[in-house]
C-alpha cells in the first residue's frame, strides 16, 4: 500500500490495514517464535540439533520472532484492546498446553522444546498486558506488562540456553536422552547437575534466580490491573486471566522440572550407561558456570530491570 519497505512510510496505517498488519505479524512472526498452534516445527527440530545448536535456536533464533512483532507493534499506532486480548489468550493457552506437553516428554531435549513454547507464552502474555494497558490508559499495566515480557525474553535465553548445555553433557555422557534410561548421575556428573538444578530453579521462577524477576512483574502488572476498579474492567479482568495463567504454569513448570532433575540426576542408575557416565571437560563446564552465575545474578539485579527496560519501553510507550 505504501509502495515502499521503509519503515517510515508505513507506520501507523489506519483502520483496517492495522488490524490486519497485526493479524498476519502475529502469523508469521508467532510461527517464528513457536506460539501454539503454530509451534509444531519446535519440538522436531530442537531433537535434532546438537545441544549447542539448541541452546542458540532456544536463546536466540525463536526470540526474533518476538523482537519483529513487537518492532512491527510499535509501528501500528495506538492499538486497539482486542489485539491485547489476542496476545494474552495466546500467550496463556502456548503457556499451559506448552508445560503440560512438556510434562508427558521422556526425550530430554523434547521436553525444553516444549518448555520454549511455554516460556514464549509467558512473553506474549506480558506483550498483551502491555497493549490492554496501552489501550486502556493504564500505565502501571502497560509498563510492568511490557518490561516483564522483555526481561523474560533475556531470562529464558540465559537459563534456557543452560538446560540445553546441560542436556548436551548428558547425552556426552551416556548417549542417551531418555529420561527412562538415566538416574543417579549427580554423583558422576556433579557440575552438570548443579548447573541443571539451577536452571531449572531459574525457569520455575524461583527467587534469588532471574526467571523470579520478570515473572513478579508480570504479577505485578496483573495485580495493578486486577485493583484499578471495583468492577469487572477490561484492565482488572486481564489481570485475573494473567494471574491464573501464570499461577497454573507456575505450578506445572514446578512438577515438570522436579520430574526431569529427579529421574535423571538423582536415585540409581537405570542403564550401563548412566552407571559408566562421566563428568565433561573444562571446555564444556566453562559455559555452563559462566550461565549459572549469570541466572544468579540477573536475579540478585532485579531492582535494576525496570531502569535496564526503560530506553525500550520509551520507544514502545510513547509519553
Amino acid at each position: 500500500d505504501a509502495a515502499s519497505l521503509d519503515f517510515a512510510s508505513f507506520a501507523a496505517p489506519a483502520g483496517a490495514m492495522a488490524g490486519w498488519a497485526f493479524v498476519l505479524a502475529l502469523i508469521g512472526f508467532g510461527t517464528k517464535a513457536g506460539l501454539m498452534p503454530l509451534h509444531v516445527w519446535l519440538p522436531e527440530a530442537h531433537p535434532a540439533a546438537p545441544s549447542h545448536v539448541s541452546a542458540v535456536m532456544s536463546g536466540v533464533m525463536i526470540k526474533t520472532g518476538l523482537y519483529g512483532l513487537l518492532r512491527l507493534l510499535s509501528l501500528l499506532g495506538p492499538p486497539p484492546v482486542w489485539w491485547g486480548w489476542t496476545l494474552l489468550l495466546v500467550g496463556a493457552a502456548s503457556g499451559v498446553l506448552g508445560v503440560l506437553m512438556a510434562l508427558t516428554q521422556r526425550d530430554l531435549k523434547r521436553l525444553l522444546a516444549y518448555s520454549s513454547v511455554e516460556n514464549i507464552g509467558i512473553i506474549g502474555m506480558g506483550f498483551g498486558l502491555g497493549l490492554i494497558g496501552q489501550s486502556t490508559g493504564h500505565a502501571a499495566l502497560a509498563v510492568m506488562g511490557f518490561a516483564g515480557g522483555l526481561l523474560h525474553i533475556w531470562n529464558h535465553a540465559v537459563f534456557k540456553s543452560l538446560l540445553f548445555l546441560a542436556a548436551g553433557s548428558v547425552v556426552h555422557a551416556t548417549g542417551s536422552r531418555d529420561l527412562e534410561a538415566l538416574g543417579g548421575l549427580l554423583r558422576r556428573l556433579p557440575a552438570t547437575g548443579l548447573a541443571f538444578a539451577v536452571a531449572a530453579a531459574a525457569i520455575c521462577g524461583l527467587p534469588p534466580f532471574n526467571g523470579f524477576v520478570s515473572e513478579f512483574l508480570l504479577y505485578l502488572g496483573a495485580l495493578a490491573g486486577l485493583a484499578s476498579a471495583d468492577g469487572p474492567t477490561t484492565p482488572a479482568v486481564a489481570g485475573l486471566v494473567a494471574i491464573l495463567a501464570l499461577a497454573l504454569i507456575g505450578g506445572l513448570a514446578v512438577a515438570c522440572f522436579t520430574r526431569a532433575l529427579g529421574i535423571a540426576f538423582l536415585g540409581e542408575p537405570r542403564s550401563p550407561a548412566a552407571a559408566a557416565a562421566h563428568e565433561a571437560g573444562a571446555a564444556m563446564r566453562l559455559p555452563m558456570a559462566i550461565l549459572a552465575a549469570a541466572c544468579l545474578a540477573l536475579g540478585l539485579a532485579g531492582p535494576l530491570s525496570l531502569r535496564v527496560a526503560g530506553t525500550v519501553l520509551h520507544g514502545i510507550l510513547p509519553g
